[in-house]
């Protein structure tokens, strides 16, 4: 795999019968306690579009979830980037620029409607998106939507709705049936199943427009298996899988802020430690500034976890200090992996696999919970680079990110350090559940079929 490929975890959407006759954690009916839809997670090759920028927020992405949904009267199926730091939800449409995969066709659908530029979903629904939607040129009457993205890309179409089906209830929802799609990286150009290729983003974030909001959906929760292992996506309860959870609060801003994402999963970020030593990093720099810059958010959309640049240097100074014996740095300066990425090693891949169960913890320690990430999951092998005697050495970074370099201005903590962690996000309560978790075996526990 090149550095331009993208390893995607795909959700493949397969509810189990008895979860839905149960009533699904949408439109605010839950019906029994536990019920939920459930879906099967599993690693998978291929690439994604672009994810939309958050307000002013910057990311970089090289790993997406993606679910497998049943849209449209007849259903159609249509594989979306799952994204809880993004708002909109879109498809390609038929009539769009992008071939393969095959789009969305509206047109055969009875339940799809386009919406009216005097429509309230119009007008101020979608006030957290970064573009609001406008009115299309006379003599049309129906609402535009314009999303842009880190990579220069854009999308154009139509605020629309449709019904999204879950379990076995229609549920309906606005979305952009986009129309025009620009990219300088042709989309799913590594896709090897057409049927598995990415169609759009399901969007979910707090906003108004939604996916979670639309639905009402007042709990979510996933558990992402390391490796080929399967793990789980659940939308409502819990299934009575979960195991206990230690909960941070979710930051609340009441007056907007110009680097503030308010619709964001963010959370507070009080101190992170190497090992047992906890780094000696100012409340300031953890928290956000006057103009909101500094939050820290949780976010399935990014792959590794990002750090300000004080917190990061802090960080790379104390991990490379008390792995001196255990890893070789590469030495080279100038290298930066994604432009965020310079704290790197270099060294046989049994060698450095062996090191990795030696590693001291990184604890991200958040405001009555932790997200600790050891093993392994310290570690990245950048594809494609080699070192040594005829290439015998891979070179290695720490997956933890400069933000400062990357173009950020917040702290963002991503689904790789999140794998065998249960995550819910529990909206009711206005909180983020984290505990350690085997995520394989408590997909087994809910007999999910893969």
């Amino acid at each position: 795999m090149d550095m331009e490929s993208f390893i995607v975890l795909l959700f493949l959407f397969l509810a189990r019968a008895e979860a839905a006759s149960n009533g699904v954690g949408v439109g605010g009916r839950e019906g029994k306690a536990g019920a939920a839809v459930l879906l099967s997670l599993r690693l998978q090759e291929v690439a994604p579009p672009p994810r939309a920028l958050a307000n002013r927020l910057r990311f970089r992405h090289n790993v997406s979830l993606t679910v497998s949904v049943v849209v449209g009267t007849p259903p159609q199926n249509v594989t979306m980037v799952l994204d809880t730091g993004s708002e909109l939800s879109w498809l390609l449409c038929n009539g769009s620029s992008v071939s393969p995969p095959a789009p969305f066709n509206a047109s055969a659908s009875l339940t799809y409607s386009a919406v009216d530029c005097s429509s309230p979903a119009c007008v101020w629904r979608g006030r957290d998106l970064p573009v609001r939607p406008f009115c299309d040129a006379p003599p049309s009457t129906s609402c535009r939507v314009s999303i842009s993205y880190a990579d220069a890309s854009s999308a154009d179409g139509h605020l629309v709705a449709d019904t999204f089906i879950l379990g076995t209830q229609a549920v309906p929802a606005l979305f952009g049936c986009i129309t025009s799609y620009s990219s300088s990286t042709a989309i799913n150009s590594s896709a090897t199943d057409p049927s598995e290729a990415a169609t759009g983003l399901l969007g979910m974030n707090r906003g108004s427009l939604s996916f979670v909001t639309q639905t009402a959906t007042l709990r979510f929760a996933y558990c992402i298996a390391p490796g080929q292992g399967p793990g789980i996506l659940l939308l409502g309860g819990d299934g009575g899988a979960a195991p206990p959870l230690n909960y941070t609060p979710l930051i609340e801003i009441s007056q907007p802020l110009p680097y503030f994402d308010r619709v964001a999963y963010s959370v507070q970020l009080e101190g992170i430690r190497v090992g047992s030593a906890l780094l000696q990093i100012p409340k300031s720099v953890l928290t956000p500034d006057h103009t909101g810059a500094g939050q820290t958010m949780v976010d399935s959309g990014t792959q590794f976890t990002f750090l300000l640049a004080d917190a990061y240097a802090a960080l790379k100074a104390e991990f490379l200090n008390q792995t001196r014996s255990l890893l070789a740095p590469l030495g080279e300066p100038g290298f930066v992996f994604q432009g965020a990425f310079d704290a790197c090693f270099r060294g046989p891949e049994e060698r450095v696999s062996a090191a990795s169960r030696l590693l001291p913890e990184v604890g991200l320690v958040l405001r009555g919970a932790e997200v600790a990430v050891a093993g392994e999951k310290l570690l990245y092998s950048v594809p494609g680079e080699r070192r040594g005697e005829e290439g015998a050495e891979a070179v290695w970074c720490l997956t933890f990110g400069n933000s400062d370099m990357a173009g950020m201005s917040a702290y963002v903590i991503g689904h790789h350090h999140q794998q065998d962690v249960w995550v819910e996000y529990d909206l009711q309560n206005g909180r983020v559940g984290f505990a350690p978790a085997r995520c394989e075996l408590a997909t087994q526990r809910l007999g999910v079929q893969v």
